[in-house]
């Protein structure tokens, strides 16, 4: 059996507190440090495996590669867990955008903007206390035809956390999210991608599952808007190979479920103009490909559109 702290904090992750903010100059290092560690853990171990389904080999059906659609969770049972074949119904044609880490005043109402003159819709995991700060922004993204999921409370790697701070961090998201919308969340992305042992059971405990990607593609890292529109590309690619194919002839064809970042963990108000601008450029590309837009919903028991 692997020593997974051991692993870990041999490429140089080390446990954080709540309480501890590392230095601003750190945080990118940390921060790419864990999803590093993600992808370690995922070629490693396949019940705890966090994210990247190209990363994985012979795993193709991740829950990223969903159809953006309604569906009935119970149905699903190993929806997130990217080492198992049980996935969304999907078409090749269609592309899940999801947002971390907002409500983020300086960028979500920019991005808002921009998904509805593209009419498209997106998925927003949040964190707890961003919505606390801001729950007219959260009322207003589920207004405007759009689906909010749980970022836990106070977005902590929960792979060091134990069974009562996970509930925690879930429950007090779950709460702040349904104060400021009058829903309650039915997804659910766990912070770097990590999952521990009990994270899954927790997570169906608050009736919610968890959500993952197919494209991350870095976001989060301070780089010129040109870099993240070349880092966007598979979609595109994707999009083309279902057409040039017609799905038919190879079944293992999915859509995307690209996860971007609206806010900053640690960082109210953080600059996320990069993305804003990345998103102008592809969303009209994207439709020009065909592509569709939706948001992971949920409904009584079949799939529908979303």
């Amino acid at each position: 059996m692997v020593n997974f702290r051991l692993m870990l904090i041999v490429i140089g992750i080390e446990s954080h507190s709540n309480s501890e903010v590392a230095p601003a100059g750190a945080m990118g290092v940390l921060e790419a440090q864990m999803r590093i560690a993600a992808v370690v853990l995922c070629c490693l171990v396949g019940g705890l495996a966090p994210a990247f389904a190209g990363s994985c080999p012979g795993n193709p059906d991740a829950l990223g590669t969903s159809r953006t659609i309604a569906v009935d969770p119970a149905a699903l049972p190993n929806i997130g867990r990217m080492q198992y074949r049980h996935t969304l119904p999907l078409n090749d044609h269609e592309v899940a955008i999801t947002f971390d880490d907002g409500p983020n005043p300086a960028i979500t109402p920019k991005l808002l903007k921009l998904l509805e003159r593209h009419n498209a819709k997106a998925t927003f995991f949040l964190v707890g206390r961003y919505v606390r700060e801001s729950p007219s922004l959260a009322k207003e993204i589920v207004e405007r035809g759009h689906t909010v999921g749980n970022h836990t409370e106070t977005h902590p790697n929960l792979f060091f956390c134990g069974p009562e701070e996970t509930r925690n961090e879930l429950l007090r998201c779950s709460e702040a999210i349904g104060q400021a919308t009058w829903e309650e969340p039915k997804w659910f992305r766990p912070p770097f991608g990590f999952r521990s042992p009990w994270l899954g059971s927790i997570a169906l405990h608050y009736r919610m599952r968890t959500v993952m990607w197919t494209l991350i593609p870095g976001d989060w890292m301070v780089k010129p808007p040109g870099w993240l529109i070349g880092r966007m590309k598979p979609i595109a690619a994707h999009a083309q190979e279902a057409a040039g194919t017609g799905n038919r002839a190879n079944p293992q064809l999915h859509g995307d479920v690209l996860c971007l970042h609206d806010g900053h963990y640690a960082r109210p108000n953080a600059d996320r103009n990069h993305t804003l601008e990345a998103l102008e450029y592809w969303l009209p590309r994207w439709r020009d490909l065909g592509l569709e837009f939706a948001t992971i919903g949920q409904s009584l028991g079949k799939a529908v559109e979303g």
